[in-house]
């Protein structure tokens, strides 16, 4: 049996958006990537907690060991200088939101468009992270992480290129239930490289806010959510009066239209404020969000023929 020099945390709870949800059973926090691998020794089939906002635990919890990479070279920041552009190196464990206000007082324009998302580094980038004003993968560089395989795993660097940015997900398919066709879905993302061009900080702050205030209006931001729960559908035949086959089209405008608004499981609702998010009462169960989610997707289906696809992650 491999060991490690780290303390393994025993029987800890997950940190998740949705606030409801199991335990693990096992959680480990490496500070260096020598202690990341010391952890894949452990288990090969660790899993990789970011900040948890795309997340849902089921209620038995997660017997693989738990790998959180919020501390140590996993949590740090460097800038290097490109010119017109620099080039932001941050660990998968660096909170998005923090990531971005840093580079707007810097004035490094890209990142601000995400204004609102709540994810991890690494997170944002191995599922594309995005909404109306842009996503994730527009100002990535380059990702780097390792491979499961060999003896702790095998570093590796993908470029932009390499990770085939597309809507909601990448080659680099960690933790989906699905990936797409060719992806790596033994990768581990350590650190994500952003070519960010030079701008002035007080137009970036004011756009910054703009992209807020929007989420502001238009999302429960202050209730348990995470997030948008489907991604939108691209639609194989023609929905009249909504759009033509091929169009992408949005996943709460479809709910919303189902009548799905305000459906309820236990503590889990279909918001009332954004069809595509499901809010919890602190007595919610993750069965009840999973139930519910299973019931959007059954009368969205039955009424429009479209099958949509989660977008959060279930452990």
């Amino acid at each position: 049996m491999p060991t490690t020099t780290m303390d393994i945390l025993r029987d800890q709870p997950l940190s998740t958006w949705f606030g409801v949800g199991g335990r693990a059973k096992r959680l480990a926090k490496p500070a260096t990537l020598d202690e990341l691998r010391e952890c894949l020794r452990l288990d090969p089939r660790l899993r990789i907690l970011g900040d948890g906002a795309n997340l849902l635990v089921r209620d038995e919890g997660v017997e693989e060991l738990v790998v959180s990479l919020a501390q140590g070279e996993f949590a740090q920041v460097s800038v290097a200088d490109a010119g017109a552009h620099a080039i932001v190196s941050a660990g998968a464990g660096v909170k998005l939101p923090q990531l971005i206000n840093d580079c707007v007082k810097q004035g490094l324009a890209g990142l601000e468009v995400l204004g609102g998302i709540p994810a991890s580094v690494g997170g944002a980038a191995v599922m594309n992270a995005g909404g109306a004003f842009g996503e994730t993968g527009a100002v990535v560089h380059a990702v780097h992480g390792l491979l499961r395989e060999g003896d702790g795993g095998t570093p590796r660097t993908f470029t932009k290129v390499q990770c085939h940015f597309g809507y909601r997900h990448t080659l680099l398919g960690i933790d989906t239930p699905r990936g797409p066709a060719g992806a790596v879905k033994d990768f581990i993302i350590t650190r994500v490289d952003f070519r960010l061009k030079k701008g002035d900080p007080a137009a970036l702050r004011k756009r910054l806010l703009e992209v807020m205030e929007y989420k502001k209006k238009s999302q429960p931001l202050a209730e348990n959510s995470a997030g948008c729960v489907f991604k939108n559908p691209t639609l194989t035949d023609e929905l009249p009066g909504i759009a033509v086959a091929g169009r992408t089209v949005s996943a709460g405008m479809l709910i919303d239209k189902a009548g799905c608004k305000g459906m309820k499981v236990g503590g889990a609702e279909v918001s009332s404020v954004h069809g595509n998010f499901i809010t919890t009462k602190p007595y919610a169960k993750a069965a009840d969000v999973i139930e519910l989610i299973a019931q959007v997707r059954a009368k969205v289906q039955a009424t429009f023929a479209v099958e949509l696809q989660t977008e959060v992650v279930i452990w």
